[in-house]
């Protein structure tokens, strides 16, 4: 059985983090944070089962974080950044079990046309930026701008399904 938890921890990556490690550093606090929390309400033989899968996902370009936008006027700068060039979406992910903590990242590089002041208004006016890492989603509008990618689509899109499917295959093998 799946459930959904948040975990409630701050977000800020810590001065000069480099991002992979922010994605992982986020990824694995958030799984142990839920772990920590249902582990709590369970006896020893529940816990033994407990599986979390915790993970964050980030956009950077020029070494800078892109996580979401504050507002409108941040999504269209982080548009604005990402226009014409390539970036890197990336992804940390965590299991948390009984046994073991096991991280991991998954890096795909994003390739953006050069898109105009008016393309940015009228994205930004539809609000499907506002919740995404980077200010866009590749499953929906800004598709149209995306040419190329290298790496695995799933990142982008929410979730490095091989990579999750790795780390809980190697959990079941234990």
């Amino acid at each position: 059985m799946f459930e959904v938890h948040p975990a409630h921890i701050p977000e800020d990556p810590l001065d000069g983090e480099d991002p992979i490690a922010y994605v992982v550093r986020l990824a694995r606090q958030k799984a142990q944070a839920v772990y920590d929390e249902l582990a709590a309400a369970r006896g020893q033989a529940e816990r033994e089962l407990l599986a979390v899968l915790g993970a964050d996902t980030t956009v950077t370009v020029d070494g800078q974080i892109l996580a979401k936008p504050e507002d409108a006027a941040d999504a269209a700068r982080m548009l604005r950044l990402l226009s014409g060039r390539t970036h890197r979406v990336i992804t940390g992910v965590a299991l948390v079990t009984a046994e073991a903590v096991e991280s991991a990242a998954e890096v795909t590089a994003v390739r953006f046309l050069t898109l105009s002041g008016e393309e940015i208004d009228a994205y930004v006016a539809t609000g499907e930026p506002m919740d995404k890492a980077g200010a866009y989603a590749i499953q929906g509008r800004a598709a149209r701008w995306i040419p190329r990618i290298e790496g695995c689509y799933f990142n982008v899109m929410g979730l490095p399904l091989a990579l999750v499917a790795t780390l809980i295959e190697a959990r079941q093998r234990l």
